[in-house]
């Protein structure tokens, strides 16, 4: 051990008028290759083995393209060896004292997204990099830089997202909960003789929905719309047993389309004693319309209303977003005929993910 520290120390400094590092023996390379290996970090191993590589007679390029680096970091190793042997391949932050984001730090900041600014006696309602910089100090901790948050942030997972609107439900937590059980209920027993289908409507407009997108770098990419707006509405069923999705159309969001929906389940479910749907609260679900051909049906569709303002215990708002995401967002249409086409395509296709592969996810613009 004593001899290989001796021939490293030698070559500090190295080859005056090159600058490169000399040669050293096999025994030399292999020690200084378990030393980075010791160091527990990639950066750091990565640099030892360049100065073995160099220390074995390779040039700086060649070096360069068998670990894939760039040269420049090459050289900048050969130097930091040159200049302080093997202490200056390592981390030079090692000795900066302890580290500021710490466990506590990230389980502090963690508990500080969950709350708002305005929490914090902040009159701004979103958090910045910056404020989270500020909030954490006054709450005890090292004041750190932006982009040292920025780094903590992506090691809790958090991310940059739009938040979701919602209305508190006017019922009791009691009252709520008891509905939901009996649905929950219902949908478990759900059979052949007895199907039980989620429902509701989605707008299919012209314009385009604006959505996220894959570009390249400074390159935004355009969406043309049509100028005037038209506007078509859905009706859908889900089939909770099967994973099918039913769907109707019309020109106006009113109680003829969902009647319409009615009329076209019960043709299609012709074995079915009774047909069970679970829904939202809008009017058009218990407007006299409705009222009158579900008496015309003599019972054989059963309406099960949802708590008021709970959209995310219907499973066929799942549907909806699926929907958006292959067919009205970004879309290229030039006419409402063309939109509802491929509407359609992706209605016909469509099975609910617990009951689809991963292949039936996407369609194709030639199936």
């Amino acid at each position: 051990m004593e001899s290989w520290v001796v021939e490293t120390q030698q070559i500090q400094g190295g080859d005056p008028v090159t600058k490169r590092i000399p040669w050293i023996s096999r025994p030399a390379r292999r020690r200084l290759l378990r030393e980075g290996r010791k160091s527990d970090s990639p950066e750091t191993f990565e640099r030892f083995q360049i100065v073995a590589m160099l220390s074995g007679g390779r040039s700086v390029n060649e070096v360069a393209r068998l670990l894939d680096v760039a040269i420049a970091h090459v050289s900048r190793t050969q130097s930091r060896f040159l200049r302080g042997g093997t202490t200056a391949l390592y981390d030079q932050r090692r000795n900066n004292g302890d580290r500021k984001v710490t466990p506590e730090f990230l389980e502090s900041l963690t508990a500080t997204l969950i709350s708002s600014p305005p929490d914090f006696g902040w009159m701004r309602p979103t958090w910045t990099r910056e404020l989270l910089c500020i909030v954490m100090q006054e709450r005890g901790f090292a004041r750190i830089a932006v982009c040292t948050m920025g780094r903590a942030l992506h090691q809790i997972g958090a991310r940059l997202g739009s938040p979701k609107p919602f209305v508190l439900c006017p019922w009791s937590s009691e009252r709520k909960e008891r509905v939901l059980k009996q649905i929950r209920r219902l949908e478990a027993n759900a059979s052949e003789e007895e199907p039980v289908l989620y429902v509701d409507e989605v707008d299919v407009h012209l314009n385009p929905k604006i959505g996220h997108d894959w570009m390249l770098p400074g390159l935004q990419r355009g969406v043309r719309t049509p100028g005037q707006n038209k506007k078509f509405y859905l009706a859908g069923a889900l089939d909770v047993r099967t994973g099918r999705l039913h769907a109707t159309g019309h020109d106006s969001k009113s109680s003829r389309l969902f009647v319409r929906l009615l009329f076209h389940l019960v043709s299609r479910y012709r074995r079915a004693r009774r047909i069970h749907l679970i829904l939202d609260n809008y009017v058009i679900h218990s407007s006299q319309v409705t009222a009158r051909a579900l008496a015309s049906l003599r019972g054989r569709v059963v309406l099960h209303f949802l708590p008021p303002y709970c959209p995310d215990h219907n499973r066929i708002e799942r549907v909806w977003l699926d929907f958006h995401a292959n067919v009205t967002r970004n879309h290229r249409c030039r006419t409402l005929d063309e939109l509802l086409d491929h509407a359609r395509r992706f209605l016909l296709a469509y099975r609910w993910r617990r009951a689809r592969t991963p292949e039936t996810k996407y369609l194709r613009l030639a199936a």
